[in-house]
């Protein structure tokens, strides 16, 4: 996955290291977009809901908003014409039923690199309720296989406390709706929570032979 991204934007960073990859975050409005696409981020990430009233249709958007000034459709019509990869995070199961057709049809005409993000599984002191899994899984394997699947476990951080980290149920239930994916896969995780998880999710990582 890191090759795939570093290898695709060797003429624009400086080193053969994926942490040259530059990112620009929360791009869900038109302004923003526009910065960004002008700008010298590499990938451009982004958040769909629903809209929260008629017409329910995709919008860029991060909970509680509930309304935006551009559509899903829109966005990605103004980044196909620009040679920068993007990471879209699903928020709702909703949003990635109506989304897919849109997708598809926008990623058969973009060779840049794209991801598609979504927290599938209950993680380190979260309560927050994530997608369901086979669900979510079920809507985007019919996308490209060529396309990177970012799949997270909902978390929660409070400062003052002693954190837990990644469990090893945690990253188990992981591999197991992993193991039969065509696509590639990469795990979004807490940073805090990383020195206290290092075998666990070491372990998560050595089950793939990429």
């Amino acid at each position: 996955m890191c090759e795939q991204l570093v290898e695709y934007f060797q003429g624009q960073i400086q080193k053969k290291d994926a942490a040259e990859v530059r990112w620009s975050h929360g791009v869900n409005s038109r302004s923003k977009l526009a910065k960004a696409l002008q700008g010298t981020a590499h990938m451009i990430e982004a958040d769909i809901i629903v809209r929260g009233h008629d017409p329910k249709e995709p919008i860029m958007g991060h909970p509680p908003d509930t309304d935006s000034d551009i559509t899903l459709k829109e966005w990605l019509e103004c980044v196909k014409l620009h040679d920068k990869g993007i990471k879209l995070d699903f928020k709702s199961q909703e949003a990635v039923s109506i989304s897919v057709a849109l997708l598809k049809e926008a990623l058969a005409q973009m060779t840049s690199p794209v991801w598609i993000n979504a927290d599938v599984l209950p993680g380190p002191g979260s309560q927050t309720k994530p997608l369901e899994p086979h669900a979510f899984l079920a809507a985007v394997k019919t996308l490209p296989t060529n396309i990177v699947l970012s799949l997270g476990w909902t978390t929660k951080w409070t400062a003052g406390i002693d954190n837990p980290g990644y469990s090893w149920e945690m990253v188990h239930e992981m591999q197991n709706i992993c193991q039969s994916l065509e696509h590639l896969v990469t795990f979004p995780v807490r940073a805090a929570l990383l020195s206290q998880s290092v075998s666990e999710l070491t372990w998560l990582l050595q089950q793939s032979d990429r």
